[in-house]
């Protein structure tokens, strides 16, 4: 067996043929080997974008409350232990391996993927911290992703919009259906799209979910520095303003508080504790502004959506007299060119870059597509994105800012060199 979390996480990304495979049976098969079972409340958090918000906003909140809270996200920055939180820290490897090491001791030849495997040892760890709460963050769709196999009380989908559409479908009624495949007979579900698809609406209530819908059920006003939550259990004013920057945290704010109202039995949290919670959320690389001359703007948007918001927060932090620097690196199968659309008019510079990866496009395709979606000005083509960033800094004005985006490893790149202080 493996000794070091570095050897674990190389011997299972090989050990399935394909990095992703939508397929509960395999993965079912090992948890009730290792005889994993539900003894604390399951949040379980879906959608194509703001998940991780949320789940940030849940932990928040809940710690706040004296609660033990384990929280599973993906992916990481830099380090695997990113992924799997206990309290508010992450853990330890060698909490991991022996994790990892549980899970290979079962599995009998059962074939998992990198994702799997990463999902039955974290609920490993979770168990053995005794917690009052497990927050689960879907990786990929919904219906048929690892973290399926728990039965939530309460589950979220945060936005349903065109992304990984090789495995969910070409449109948002398909991709709706697979995302409400978390969803429970008789259990809270909570959806936070103002214009969810039929297929969601529909199969919440074929099997009997107790759905509740942002705008309709749950909602919010936002109000000059403070702002206003209100549910089916009456209103909370005076709210402070999430940590985490731009418009779109008060939606995701306020599905996170709609999902508590939920389960108000099982978890009372009293308005202090939202209070501090909101106030002091942390998220890195969703619109993180690192502080600075010149400022760089982190931000992992990597579909039209969120792209969408993206180049609303930059709008909203436009100034006359500043340039845009922009490091931009993207995986090939996903839309580029609707990202590029979204966040073009807020760039004035485009410093493009190779991701490492099989999947991911090159600078040269990158820069190809920049200039059939109309960019005239002269593209830097770069063979990493921590080159592109080098020269961005080099470049910039101190009134200028650089912004990171396109995907997790575009910012994590850079993300390692503020961390090194190079």
């Amino acid at each position: 067996m493996p000794d070091s979390l570095s050897g674990w996480l190389a011997y299972i990304e090989c050990q399935h043929v394909r990095p992703i495979v939508l397929d509960l049976e395999r993965v079912e098969e090992v948890r009730s080997t290792l005889g994993q079972t539900k003894n604390c409340v399951v949040i379980t958090v879906g959608g194509t974008n703001g998940k991780g918000s949320v789940c940030a906003i849940l932990e928040s909140i809940l710690l706040r409350a004296g609660y033990r809270i384990g929280l599973y996200t993906s992916p990481h920055f830099l380090d695997y232990n990113e992924r799997v939180r206990v309290n508010g820290r992450t853990v330890s490897d060698d909490e991991l391996c022996r994790g990892f090491t549980e899970v290979e001791a079962v599995r009998n030849g059962t074939l998992l993927t990198y994702f799997e495997f990463g999902t039955l040892a974290a609920w490993q760890v979770f168990v053995r911290n005794q917690l009052d709460v497990i927050i689960l963050e879907v990786g990929l769709g919904g219906r048929l992703d690892a973290v399926n196999v728990y039965e939530p009380d309460c589950a979220v989908v945060t936005t349903v919009d065109l992304d990984h559409m090789d495995y969910l479908g070409s449109d948002r009624e398909q991709i709706g259906f697979e995302k409400a495949g978390i969803f429970r007979h008789g259990k809270p579900a909570i959806c936070g799209d103002s214009n969810p698809p039929s297929t969601l609406l529909a199969h919440a209530a074929t099997i009997g979910a107790d759905l509740r819908l942002i705008g309709h059920d749950y909602g919010f006003v936002s109000e000059e520095q403070q702002w206003q939550f209100w549910s089916w259990l009456g209103k909370r004013s005076g709210l402070a303003l999430p940590a985490l920057r731009g418009g779109i945290q008060l939606t995701n704010a306020s599905t996170a508080l709609a999902a508590l109202d939920t389960l108000g039995d099982l978890l009372p949290v009293a308005t202090q504790d939202v209070q501090r919670g909101l106030m002091e959320v942390e998220l890195p690389g969703r619109f993180q502004i690192i502080p600075g001359k010149p400022a760089v703007v982190l931000d992992v948007a990597h579909n039209p959506q969120a792209a969408g918001v993206l180049a609303e927060n930059l709008g909203n932090m436009a100034s006359a007299r500043a340039q845009t620097w922009a490091v931009f690196g993207m995986m090939a199968d996903k839309d580029i060119a609707g990202v590029i659309r979204a966040v073009k008019p807020w760039v004035t510079h485009w410093l493009v870059c190779t991701l490492p990866g099989s999947r991911a496009a090159n600078a040269a395709q990158l820069a190809e597509l920049l200039r059939h979606e109309g960019v005239t000005e002269p593209i830097g083509e770069y063979p990493s994105a921590a080159e592109a960033f080098a020269y961005a800094r080099g470049a910039a004005e101190d009134n200028d800012k650089i912004l990171v985006f396109g995907s997790f490893l575009t910012v994590a790149d850079v993300m390692r060199i503020l961390a090194s202080g190079a």
